[in-house]
C-alpha cells in the first residue's frame, strides 16, 4: 500500500479566551486519527493556529488597556499546557496575525478579484451611536428572522442554523452598549458566491468523492449543503470587508477597509502549514501542488456553512497551488447529562481544572473514543459512565492483564517469555485476527467500534487467565513449563491490545513499549511477537482508578454556581482542634517482610512550601531527601497546616513512589501523616523524626 501525505487541521480557536472542553474534544478526536495514520507510516502535517482577528479581540484588549497583539500573545502562551496535558501532538501552532497569513490572504484576494468574483457596493450597516463604531455581526443581537429565536447573533442562528445579514434581525440591539443601532451607509467588498460558476462548482464538489473513494462530506452535511444551495442555487454573496476601527488585515487596495475575520481565518490553515514548512525545509508550494497530498479539516457542525461553501469556493477560484479540501469532517457538541455545557447551569467542564486535579488525561481520551463515531452526533459526558469506563475497561480489563502475568515472568523466568507457546497459541491468533478490522474502524473514525472490539478481546484474555489460574500453577514446580507458557501468552495478548489502543492511550503505550522491551508498536508490527530476545522489565502500575470525588471536584471547580458549595465543603474538612475523639481503624491484612522492604521511607527536610492556586486542599512542597537535589511534592494538607509553619521542618516521605502528574507538574513522593481516617474530628498530623535525624536517612 502506497504511503499517504496528509495536511490536517482542526478549527481555529478564537483567541479571546482559554480553551474550553469543546476544543479539547475536537483536538483529541483529530489526534487519535493522526496517531493511527502515523502508525501506518503515513506522513501527516497536523497544524493549528489561533484565530486572532476581529472586533471582539480589539474590544477585549481595549478593556485591559493593552494592544490586540499583546492580548493575543497572552492567550497563545497559555495554549501549551492544554495541548501537552491531553497528549495532543500538533506539529505546529501558529496565529492568523502573522506575516504568512497576511501574505496569503492578500494573494488569494487578488486572485479572486482577477477572477471577477470580488465587487463593491454601498450597504446600510448597523452603527452604535454610543460606541461610535460600525458593529461587527457578533456585536449585534436580536430575533432570528427564520425561526424567531431570541438573542441570536447578527450572522447566523445557533438554534436553526440559518445564515443571514445583520439587517435581517428582528428587534436588533448592540451587544456592546445595549443601544438601538442606527443604519448608516458604507462601501463594502463582496465575494460573489452567487456567481453561476461558483454554484455549479459547489453542487459538484459537495456531493463529490475524494481520492480515497469516500464522500468528501458526511451524508448529514451533504443534506445541509443541498438545503443551503436550494433548487435554484440562490446563494447570498459574502460580505468580506469591515470598516475601521478593526483588528485584522487591511485590504491592500482599500485603505481603512479590513478583511472580515472569516475570510482570513481559514487561510490561517495554510499560513500555519507554510510557517511549519519553512521551519522544516519543506517546499510549501510543491506540497500543495502534489496531487497525492490530501487536505482534511475536522470542525464542529456549527461552522459547516463556511467550510463547505465559502472555503472551497475561495480555494477553487484562487488557482494553484491552492487546492480544495479532500474532506471536511464535522462533529457534534459535547453535552453533559444530555444538556448543553454551561458553567452557569452547573454543567460546565473546565479542561485545566481536570488536569490540575490530577485526573488522568487518558481517561478522557478513552471515554471520548468509546463514544465517537463518524456521524455528526453530539457526545454526552455522563460522570457515572465516565468512572465506569475508566475503572472497568481501562484498569479492570486492560491494565489488569499485565499485572496478572508480568510478575511471574520476571521472578520465575528471568524476564524471558516462552516464544514457542506464543507462536502456537490460539488466543494470540484470535487477538491478532482482528487487527485489520480495528485498523479499519480507526480509518473510518468509528472509534467507538474499535474500543468495543478491543474490550471484547480483553474479556477473552481475562477469561483465559481465570481458566488457567497462573497463581495456582505457581504453587507447584511441576507446572513450571505451563506457568511460563500461560504468562507468555497473556503478555503477548497484552502487547497486541496495547497496540490497538495506542492512538487513544499514547502515554500508556509508550510505557508498555519500555516495559516489554519491544520495538515501536505500529500496524506493521502486529504480526511480530514477543520472542526469545525479549526481556521484560519490572511491571510498574500504569493507571489509577477514577473516583466520584474527583468528578465532584471537577464540576465544582468548573462552575461558578457551585463555588459556594465547594468553599463550604472545604470549611467542613478543616479539623476542629477542640475535639479529640479518636476512632480506631481496623488493621489491614498481614504482609510479608518482602512487601514492606519495597517501601523506601526517607527523612526529608521541607525547604519551601506554598499554597496551590485553584485548589483548597493542596500545598506544594520543595523537599530535600539528601540526594543532591530537591523534589517537588503536592500534598492535600492545606486544611491542616499553614505553608510558613512547615518550612525548615523534618518529616518522612515515601521516596520511591512512582511520580504522578498534578497541577501540570510531577509530584515526586508522598508525605506520611497520621489520622483516624476521619480528619473532620481528629485532624491530620505529619510524622516528625526525632532530633538528630538528617535528610536522606532511611527508616528501617
Amino acid at each position: 500500500m502506497s504511503k499517504r501525505t496528509i495536511f490536517l487541521t482542526t478549527a481555529l480557536p478564537y483567541a479571546n479566551g482559554n480553551f474550553h472542553m469543546g476544543h479539547i474534544v475536537e483536538y483529541i478526536q483529530a489526534d487519535i486519527w493522526v496517531r493511527h495514520q502515523r502508525m501506518g507510516d503515513n506522513t501527516v502535517h497536523f497544524v493549528g493556529a489561533d484565530d486572532a482577528h476581529g472586533a471582539p479581540i480589539m474590544i477585549s484588549a481595549q478593556k485591559l488597556g493593552i494592544s490586540p497583539e499583546a492580548f493575543v500573545k497572552k492567550i497563545s502562551e497559555g495554549r501549551k499546557q492544554y495541548i501537552d496535558g491531553f497528549y495532543i501532538k500538533f506539529d505546529h501552532w501558529h496565529s492568523t496575525d502573522s506575516k504568512e497569513n497576511t501574505e496569503l490572504s492578500c494573494e488569494i484576494y487578488h486572485r479572486l478579484k482577477d477572477a471577477g468574483l470580488i465587487y463593491t457596493k454601498d450597504i446600510e450597516q448597523f452603527y452604535d451611536p454610543e460606541k461610535k463604531m460600525f458593529l461587527a455581526d457578533r456585536f449585534i443581537k436580536g430575533k432570528c428572522p427564520k425561526c424567531g429565536a431570541e438573542d441570536q447573533y447578527g450572522d447566523s442562528c445557533e438554534v436553526c442554523g440559518a445564515v443571514y445579514a445583520p439587517t435581517e434581525l428582528i428587534e436588533p440591539y448592540s451587544a456592546l452598549s445595549g443601544a438601538k443601532p442606527e443604519l448608516r451607509k458604507s462601501t463594502h467588498y463582496f465575494f460573489k458566491l452567487s456567481d453561476p460558476k461558483c454554484v455549479e462548482f459547489l453542487r459538484d464538489w459537495t456531493k463529490g468523492v475524494a481520492a480515497d473513494g469516500s464522500l468528501r462530506l458526511q451524508p448529514q452535511i451533504i443534506a445541509k449543503t443541498e438545503e443551503w444551495l436550494g433548487k435554484d442555487g440562490d446563494l447570498s454573496d459574502w460580505d468580506i470587508s469591515r470598516d475601521a476601527p478593526y483588528f485584522g488585515i487591511e485590504i491592500p487596495d482599500a485603505p481603512g477597509k479590513y478583511f472580515y475575520v472569516w475570510l482570513d481565518a481559514p487561510i490561517g490553515y495554510l499560513a500555519s502549514l507554510k510557517a511549519y514548512c519553512e521551519l522544516k525545509g519543506i517546499n510549501f508550494q510543491a506540497l500543495l501542488e502534489t496531487s497525492t497530498t490530501e487536505q482534511i479539516h475536522i470542525i464542529g457542525k456549527d461552522i459547516a456553512y463556511f467550510h463547505t461553501l465559502f472555503w472551497p469556493a475561495m480555494l477553487q477560484f484562487s488557482g494553484k497551488p491552492f487546492k480544495t479540501p479532500d474532506h471536511v469532517w464535522c462533529h457534534g457538541f459535547l453535552t453533559v447529562y444530555n444538556r448543553k455545557m454551561s458553567k452557569s447551569r452547573g454543567t460546565g467542564l473546565d479542561p485545566i481544572a481536570y488536569l490540575n486535579l490530577g485526573m488522568d488525561p487518558e481517561w478522557l481520551r478513552y471515554y471520548l473514543a468509546y463514544k465517537l463515531n463518524s456521524k455528526v452526533e453530539d457526545i454526552d459526558f455522563n460522570p457515572e459512565d465516565f468512572i465506569q469506563r475508566a475503572n472497568t475497561d481501562l484498569v479492570g480489563k486492560y491494565v489488569n492483564i499485565a499485572s496478572r502475568s508480568a510478575g511471574f515472568i520476571l521472578k520465575r523466568f528471568d524476564g524471558k517469555v516462552d516464544a514457542d507457546a506464543i507462536t502456537d497459541s490460539d488466543l494470540v491468533s484470535d487477538v491478532k485476527s482482528f487487527s485489520n478490522a480495528i485498523r479499519d474502524f480507526y480509518e473510518a473514525r468509528e472509534y467507538n467500534k474499535a474500543m468495543r472490539k478491543v474490550m471484547e478481546l480483553a474479556d477473552k484474555v481475562n477469561e483465559y487467565v481465570d481458566s488457567q489460574k497462573p497463581w495456582e500453577l505457581a504453587k507447584s514446580e511441576e507446572n513450571r513449563a505451563k506457568l511460563h507458557a500461560v504468562c507468555s501468552i497473556v503478555l503477548e495478548a497484552f502487547r497486541l491490545l496495547t497496540l490497538y489502543l495506542k492512538p487513544v492511550l499514547p502515554r500508556t503505550a509508550s510505557q508498555v513499549e519500555d516495559f516489554l522491551g519491544c520495538c515501536d508498536l505500529n500496524w506493521e508490527t502486529v504480526q511480530n511477537s514477543l520472542n526469545a530476545e525479549t526481556h521484560i522489565k519490572p511491571f510498574k502500575h500504569l493507571m489509577t482508578r477514577a473516583t466520584p470525588d474527583q468528578l465532584t471536584q471537577l464540576f465544582e471547580l468548573s462552575n461558578p454556581a457551585n463555588k459556594a458549595k465547594a468553599e463550604e465543603k472545604a470549611k467542613e474538612a478543616v479539623s476542629d482542634e477542640n475535639k479529640d475523639e479518636f476512632v480506631f481503624e481496623p488493621l489491614q491484612p498481614n504482609i510479608t517482610f518482602d512487601d514492606f522492604a519495597k517501601l523506601d521511607l526517607r527523612v526529608a527536610k521541607i525547604v519551601n512550601c506554598t499554597k496551590v492556586e485553584k485548589s483548597k486542599k493542596l500545598l506544594q512542597l520543595t523537599v530535600d531527601v539528601g540526594e543532591g537535589k530537591t523534589r517537588n511534592i503536592f500534598s492535600g494538607i492545606a486544611n491542616f497546616y499553614k505553608p510558613e509553619d512547615l518550612i525548615g521542618k523534618l518529616t518522612v516521605i515515601v521516596a520511591n513512589l512512582e511520580p504522578r502528574k498534578m497541577m501540570g507538574q510531577f509530584s515526586e513522593g508522598m508525605l506520611l501523616s497520621a489520622s483516624d481516617g476521619s480528619e473532620k474530628t481528629s485532624g491530620l498530623y505529619l510524622l516528625n523524626p526525632d532530633c538528630g535525624a538528617k535528610p536522606g536517612m532511611r527508616l528501617h
